[in-house]
């Protein structure tokens, strides 16, 4: 059985207040693996506020380890201070950054290389989905990382799948269509490797709150969420966490 995983991306959102209030209110349960992801500038002190047992990361990452590349942030030097996850890919970067495929596979072997586990992100806008295109889009998204990185690697992180047209929007896939969507992706890394698919965790994230989280965790292949907007609460986070839980537990 896998073990669910729900993680918080704070955006560019949060400060050193923000971060005190928030370790106050939180809480998690045994069963769920948590990642906070907040601005990079705070990962030390969200790092060093939160019990061992939480782990935090960075939001984007350099493709090199070090260099004249003004700006960049490499993953060996957030797994120094004390990061444990990338995420690379996330629909933002993608857009307002005009990260291609390549990239964010180049970037997710570099998360490896430097010691962290990276959440790889997918998924399609709503112009794609509307045509029809979302597997084919996914696919392409799925095969950049494939052709990069070994297959076992994956195992190490996670992938989300994120419908762009529900990043920040208050939509989201219904559970039908986000299973279909993550046994796809399932399926997809099964041909290269059986074992690594059934092991592998594949996130949903896209509005999720705790109104829509038990709906979501309760599909076959969803294994927890990538939550943006509901995460900069502790309760609300909190909440989604320990639905989590009890979705494991009922697995």
């Amino acid at each position: 059985m896998r073990r669910s995983l729900v993680a918080a991306n704070w955006k560019m959102h949060g400060s050193l207040t923000h971060i005190q209030d928030f370790v106050t209110d939180f809480s998690a349960v045994d069963n769920v693996d948590v990642v906070i992801f907040p601005p990079v500038v705070y990962l030390q002190a969200m790092a060093s506020s939160l019990p061992m047992s939480i782990y935090c990361g960075v939001q984007d990452i350099g493709t090199s380890a070090s260099g004249p590349h003004t700006g960049e942030v490499a993953a060996e030097m957030v797994f120094e201070v004390g990061g444990a996850w990338a995420i690379v890919g996330h629909s933002e970067r993608r857009i307002d950054q005009s990260e291609m495929d390549d990239l964010v596979a180049t970037k997710a072997a570099a998360a490896v290389r430097g010691g962290l586990h990276p959440i790889i992100c997918v998924g399609e806008s709503l112009a794609e989905r509307e045509a029809g295109h979302e597997i084919a889009v996914v696919e392409g998204q799925l095969e950049a990382v494939l052709d990069r990185l070994d297959v076992a690697q994956l195992a190490r992180g996670a992938i989300a799948y994120e419908p762009v047209w529900a990043i920040g929007t208050g939509r989201t896939a219904s559970p039908q269509q986000a299973q279909e969507m993550h046994a796809f992706i399932r399926d997809k890394v099964a041909h290269v490797d059986e074992v690594v698919a059934s092991q592998m965790r594949i996130l949903y994230g896209g509005s999720v709150s705790p109104d829509n989280a038990a709906a979501l965790f309760a599909e076959e292949d969803i294994d927890g969420g990538l939550v943006g907007g509901a995460s900069l609460d502790a309760g609300e986070f909190s909440a989604i966490i320990a639905i989590a839980g009890v979705a494991a537990t009922a697995d």
